[in-house]
């Protein structure tokens, strides 16, 4: 519990609903759960009041101390990081910013928004904060617009989407880091006097190094269950920062957005730049907890077809790579229908005529079926999906182009480069120009064109594997500084004429493995690919990473040949936890292994409802031994299923470790569940017993093993 001696103060993005007015000056906004108080002061300036567990009596709020301005500026008083920084055109570089008043309007979504507009008394110029609040989920979506209300224009240095304010004892910021094939990693640290910054420089991407969301433990370091947490991300596809900055007095502020790297804004008379919505949850029951409330509001509210089940897949990347033709693509297809999958997926490979696509050194931008390879194009293969009952998908990187390829070759001008240096290639490609109205029309016609020559097309596999390298745009011109944030709003242009012509079209978000991992590209996507790292073992650390912000059915999980020292059973369980699909030949596999996928399948596609829709618990984490157990409970004390696994577990060392219980978790105490453990190698279900949810939660069952590199799945159904 947040106590008024640690009380929490946010401010420039932060508002719960709905807002009530219990003095002239002060604003309360609510949760389900917490309560955010502003307080217009007699200077006209507003401050942050309170945040925390949300109080009985209203009343109460008014007995709270201010606490830090809402939105610091450049220029004025403070001596630390500013969340906005104009330039105005006489040349001073400070704002004050003066409260107007405040509105609260309910959305066509169930959400409330509230809307607070301050102006600065001299320069006119307008800063509007909104606050979009689930109650229910305990989410809230927060984002500012500045306009330019003077006759000259201006140039906005810095421009957040929010700033948090902190007055806690300690403070223990979790970030999530790695690298290709290696993301997401969980590392917990102490925040001490100074700035540590979180950040990406990537331009067409939000992550590679570091994913775009946090978790801070306030007062002592989060657990799992217990403890008050903050767990924030940012939705933009593209250059992010977190500020976290600990003065003398030991608070902290959070400054959330844009990263404001060579991205300089100039804002014509009347002209409004909005800023990226940064979401946030506080939990004062953990990281589960926080998690859940992600995960309860993005199906509902953010994802695109947040609510409607995933098609499991079959790849041909890792059986054919770039080499394959019409017949071997069809056999493929025919694989599909036999292992049960909703969907056959063609990846990169099916393009390009003047310089084929048979590595990825060329052809990149040259969107025609390679004729030697399919003479009969993608209806032919479109056919053949339908003729065996599956649906098919088509891999594109639409941004993208190889200096060895036609687009190249007209269109030099479309593609960001320096017009008077080597050109450097990041995986020998360069990024095209989505600034520029004409290329944001060209990337759009890619798919258009595709949907209409071949409407069956259910599915496509969007990648962009490289970030903005050789960094000028033809068009900007002398706004180069536009460049970072002008790419990100052309995709968004792109990504919004698709949606509304084909509502319906489900699209995978991939960018070299878990590049675009953000909130905003998921309004476009229903999934996004984690890691091209399928080590199962691997992908325990990244799944559990990526779940404490996402929910299982955005996370794409692929049962590949990668570490084929694992058994084709815990490759499968593992992904299994997420979106299935499959990346392999069968020829090589064993009939036993291939019969096993098949119920594999069968399996999932019985435990979808609960994997996709319900409740996650992440049981054990593999970060603290040699175990891990994951648990989906379905809604309103539903069914639930249960993985676990035991990766190099050394001679009885679960029987020493209490983890040899496996405790469970979002159960009802008072029923009575079945437990048996299913999808079995032999095909033969077991059942454990029978025990009530109390037992289950309190008491646990020892459900790990001695043996190296085993899972086992078992299904709870209540009584």
């Amino acid at each position: 519990m947040i106590t008024n001696r640690s009380f929490i103060t946010l401010a420039a993005a932060m508002l719960l609903s709905p807002a009530i007015g219990l003095a002239e000056n002060l604003i309360v906004i609510e949760t389900d759960s917490n309560a955010l108080v502003y307080d217009v002061a007699d200077n006209n300036r507003l401050y942050q009041r309170y945040f925390g567990k949300k109080l009985k009596n209203r009343a109460d709020y008014s007995q709270i101390p201010d606490g830090p301005e809402a939105v610091i500026t450049h220029g004025m008083e403070d001596y630390y990081e500013p969340a906005l920084h104009i330039n105005h055109p006489d040349g001073n570089p400070s704002t004050l910013l003066n409260y107007t008043g405040h509105e609260t309007n309910r959305l066509a979504d169930g959400a409330e928004q509230t809307v607070i507009t301050l102006v600065d008394p001299v320069y006119k110029d307008e800063v509007k904060l909104f606050y979009t609040v689930y109650p229910e989920h305990d989410i809230i979506k927060t984002h500012t617009e500045i306009t330019n209300r003077e006759n000259k224009p201006i140039e906005v240095e810095k421009y957040a989407s929010s700033m948090l304010h902190f007055n806690n004892g300690d403070y223990y910021l979790t970030q999530f880091n790695g690298d290709w094939a290696s993301e997401a990693n969980a590392s917990e640290t102490k925040l001490e006097y100074g700035r540590k910054q979180l950040d990406t420089k990537l331009g067409a991407r939000a992550n590679m190094f570091c994913s775009p969301f946090f978790q801070l433990g306030l007062d002592a370091p989060a657990s799992e269950n217990s403890g008050d947490i903050l767990v924030g991300t940012l939705g933009w596809t593209g250059n992010w920062r977190f500020t976290f900055e600990v003065d003398h007095k030991g608070e902290l502020r959070i400054i959330s957005g844009i990263n404001p790297y060579a991205s300089k804004r100039t804002l014509q008379k009347g002209e409004t730049f909005t800023t990226p919505e940064f979401i946030f949850t506080l939990s004062d029951e953990g990281r589960g907890k926080a998690s859940r409330n992600f995960h309860d509001w993005a199906r509902d509210h953010q994802l695109h077809k947040g609510n409607d089940t995933r098609m499991t897949l079959l790849n041909n990347w890792e059986a054919t790579y770039f080499d394959f033709d019409e017949e071997k693509l069809k056999k493929l297809i025919g694989e599909a229908k036999e292992l049960g999958v909703d969907m056959f997926l063609l990846d990169d490979g099916w393009f390009a005529n003047k310089y084929p696509r048979h590595s990825d050194t060329q052809g990149l931008g040259d969107w025609e079926e390679t004729k030697d390879k399919l003479p009969n194009g993608i209806g032919a293969l479109t056919k053949a999906a339908k003729e065996n009952g599956v649906k098919f998908g088509l891999w594109i990187e639409p941004e993208m182009v190889n200096p060895k390829s036609e687009l190249y070759e007209q269109h030099k001008d479309w593609v960001i480069t320096l017009p008077n240096r080597d050109e450097y290639y990041f995986r020998n490609q360069l990024v095209l120009d989505l600034s520029n109205p004409k290329v944001q029309d060209y990337v759009y016609g890619i798919v258009d064109n595709l949907m209409t020559k071949y409407p069956d097309i259910a599915f496509f596999k969007w990648d962009c594997n490289s970030p903005i390298t050789n960094i000028y745009s033809n068009y900007e011109k002398m706004n180069q500084t536009h460049l970072y944030v002008d790419y990100v709003k052309g995709l968004y242009n792109v990504l919004d004429r698709i949606q509304a012509k084909y509502p319906d079209l489900m699209m995978m978000m991939c960018s070299g493995g878990g590049g675009r991992s953000d909130y905003e590209g998921l309004k476009y996507f229903t999934e996004f690919w984690p890691s091209d790292n399928t080590d199962p073992i691997e992908r325990l650390y990244i799944q559990w990473g990526f779940s404490q912000v996402f929910p299982a059915k955005t996370l794409c999980a692929h049962v590949t040949t990668w570490n084929r020292s694992t058994p084709v059973k815990f490759r499968t369980n593992v992904a299994m936890m997420g979106k299935l699909g499959f990346d392999i030949k069968l020829d090589d596999m064993s009939g036993d292994e291939v019969e096993y996928c098949k119920r594999a399948i069968r399996n999932y596609n019985s435990f979808k409802p609960v994997i996709l829709e319900g409740d996650q618990y992440r049981l054990v984490s593999p970060y603290e031994g040699e175990h891990a157990a994951t648990m989906y409970v379905g809604k309103n004390d539903g069914d639930a299923v249960l993985f676990t696994f035991d990766l190099y577990p050394r001679y009885k060392q679960s029987i020493f470790k209490s983890e040899a219980n496996v405790k469970l978790a979002g159960l009802n105490p008072s029923a009575r569940y079945r437990i048996t453990e299913t999808d079995r190698t032999d095909g033969n279900d077991h059942t454990v017993g029978e025990y009530s949810g109390e037992y289950l939660m309190t008491v646990g069952l020892p459900l790990f093993t001695l043996n190296r590199l085993n899972s086992r799945v078992f299904s709870i159904k209540k009584i």
